[in-house]
Parts: C-alpha cells; sequence; structure tokens
C-alpha cells in the first residue's frame, strides 16, 4: 500500500469541496476501496473519511417512497421493516451479499459504487483498461468464468458486482448526487456505464461529488418483487448469475414488470426486452421462457463463460415463477 494522507469531514459541503482534488478517494466502510489499496490497484494520495456526514437516515418521501442516505449500513437497510415489507426484493439482494461483518459495514453509496471482481483488474502485473487505459484486457484472452456476457466490448469484459443494485434496478431507483455546482438527481439506469471504449469511466460522478442518498418510489399496493441469486457456494460469493423480479398481478396477467440481472452484465442489467415481452401477458412457463430469451438476446459469451448464457435464462424464470405464484 502506498503512504496517503488521511482527512476526516463533518459535513457535505467540506466533503465536496476536500473530494474535487487530484488523487483523493472518498472512504465509509471501506470494504472495497481498502482492499484495492492494499493491493496498489487504488494509489489515492488522500483518504477523506466521510463516516460523519448525516446520511445514515431512511425516511419516508412525500409521494410514499422511501429515500435511503448514502451512509445507511447494508444490515440497517436489509432489516429495516419497511424495506422487509414493501421492497423485500432489496432485503433479500442485501443479505444475499458478503457476509454478515461486512454488510455492518458496507454502505449504500458505496454498495453502488463497488469496483469489479476480474481477476485482472485486481492484479497489477496483468494489463487492464480499467486501471491503466490502453494496456488491453487481459481477461478477453485469459481465464473470464466469472465475467459479463452483456455490455461488453473490445476493451472490456468485466463484471459488475453489487446485488444491491440490481435489486435496486427493478425497483427504478433514483441517485441524489451533491457537487460543487450543487445536486443532482439521476435515475439508477442512467448512473452506470457500459465500457465502450473507456472502461475507465464506470458511471455519471465527477471529481468531487458525492452520492448523498437514494430514492425508492412507492409501489402500489399490491405489488410483488424477488431477489435470486445463483452461485458457487451459498455464502460470502458473488452471483454468477441473478434476477431481481418487480410485478404486479391481475389475475393470472403479470402488469408493471421490472427486470433486472446481475452477475451476467458490466452493470446492473435492466431487461427491457423481457418486460415488454411479459408485460400484459398471462404467468406461464411460454411467456417466462419467451421473456428469458429476449433478455439474453445480445449476449456474447466467451469460452469459460458460455454457460451463463442458460444459467441466466433458467435464473430469471424461476424468479418470474416465484413472484408470479406468491400469495
Amino acid at each position: 500500500m502506498q503512504a496517503f494522507q488521511y482527512n476526516r469531514v463533518n459535513d457535505i459541503e467540506g466533503a465536496v469541496g476536500a473530494g474535487s482534488a487530484t488523487g483523493v478517494k472518498f472512504v465509509a466502510g471501506g470494504t472495497t476501496l481498502i482492499d484495492l489499496m492494499k493491493l496498489n490497484v487504488e494509489q489515492p494520495t488522500t483518504v477523506i473519511d466521510i463516516n460523519s456526514l448525516p446520511l445514515d437516515k431512511l425516511e419516508r418521501t412525500a409521494d410514499g417512497g422511501l429515500k435511503i442516505g448514502a451512509m445507511v449500513r447494508n444490515s440497517d437497510l436489509a432489516h429495516d421493516a419497511t424495506v422487509q415489507q414493501e421492497y423485500p426484493v432489496l432485503s433479500q439482494a442485501l443479505l444475499s451479499g458478503a457476509s454478515p461483518q461486512l454488510r455492518n459495514m458496507a454502505t449504500t453509496g458505496g454498495n453502488l459504487l463497488q469496483r469489479t471482481r476480474c481477476y485482472y483488474f485486481r492484479d497489477i502485473a496483468y494489463p487492464c483498461n480499467k486501471r491503466h487505459p490502453g494496456t488491453g484486457c487481459a481477461a478477453i484472452e485469459g481465464y473470464h468464468r466469472i465475467h459479463a456476457v452483456l455490455g461488453t466490448s473490445e476493451h472490456c469484459i468485466a463484471t459488475h458486482p453489487s446485488d444491491m443494485a440490481v435489486a435496486m434496478m427493478a425497483l427504478e431507483a433514483t441517485v441524489q448526487i451533491q457537487g460543487a455546482q450543487g445536486q443532482r438527481t439521476v435515475p439508477l439506469q442512467e448512473f452506470y456505464f457500459v465500457p465502450g471504449s473507456t472502461p475507465e469511466r464506470e458511471n455519471v460522478l465527477m471529481p468531487g461529488e458525492l452520492i448523498i442518498s437514494v430514492t425508492l418510489p412507492r409501489l402500489a399496493r399490491g405489488t410483488r418483487s424477488y431477489y435470486l441469486k445463483r452461485r458457487d457456494r451459498a455464502s460470502y460469493e458473488f452471483a454468477l448469475a441473478s434476477a431481481a423480479v418487480v410485478a404486479q398481478m391481475q389475475g393470472q396477467r403479470m402488469q408493471h414488470m421490472r427486470v433486472a440481472l446481475g452477475g451476467i452484465g458490466t452493470k446492473p442489467w435492466r431487461s427491457l426486452e423481457a418486460e415488454q415481452v411479459l408485460e400484459g401477458r398471462d404467468a406461464n412457463e411460454q411467456h417466462f421462457r419467451a421473456a428469458a430469451e429476449a433478455a439474453l438476446r445480445d449476449a456474447k459469451p466467451l469460452h469459460d463463460n458460455a454457460f451463463k448464457v442458460e444459467l441466466a435464462k433458467r435464473t430469471l424464470m424461476r424468479t418470474l415463477q416465484v413472484v408470479t405464484q406468491a400469495a
């Protein structure tokens, strides 16, 4: 780990001002940044501790939605009674990720900003366009079993690791951001970038900008949701494929369908194609399969991760079965 200066801030304006300097990183729970600093993947000259910022509240919005402060810990969010009752898909996603110890530290904002678990990104002995643009992507010709099949490019095939973000994508969350120019709100679907030719740019945040909260919309009474994760082992493992579905049912007819996939995309993957297939249709295996085929139609698997295509389809189909059969 490289030497760095450590500072603490107590207000949002101070954090934004300090964070705009070159070589500065914010630290909250530290569950990603500190790991990467130990590996010399991240080498900030200054680390700003934002744990004292007043961003750790869960609050109702004026229209009945839920505002989640960026510093709310994953454990607190997962076990909140309102979340479990009204947004179970989010609680399920959070509890499927990491370990209890990490969930006790990890924050909402930090979870959204997780870096990839690509072997080559985390090993500075290999070239990586995320770390050093233009050096190449070792994963494409290397071992890529855990890597993405959607949203990839010739410059990067790294998978986004967050479970929480997949659930929030299906819930149509919005992200509130504070910067030197004031606040702005960005739909989560527009928050992340696919790698294209600039894989080093992962999201819309500019230098010094800080996530201050995430807002979930109010859901109609009777809305159902579910998160399902497939992984190599049951504990402390990242998704090979996952699915989050939010649905309303009118008898056997599916309404207001929202579908997001994890473990297979370079960002948390909202599948508008699957939603279009499902909307207004009866809940049955034929339509579930058609939605799964549509969701993975543009997949570009390589040798080691080709199994993910069928795995993701079956994961989505099973998630749809659970949601539409819920009491």
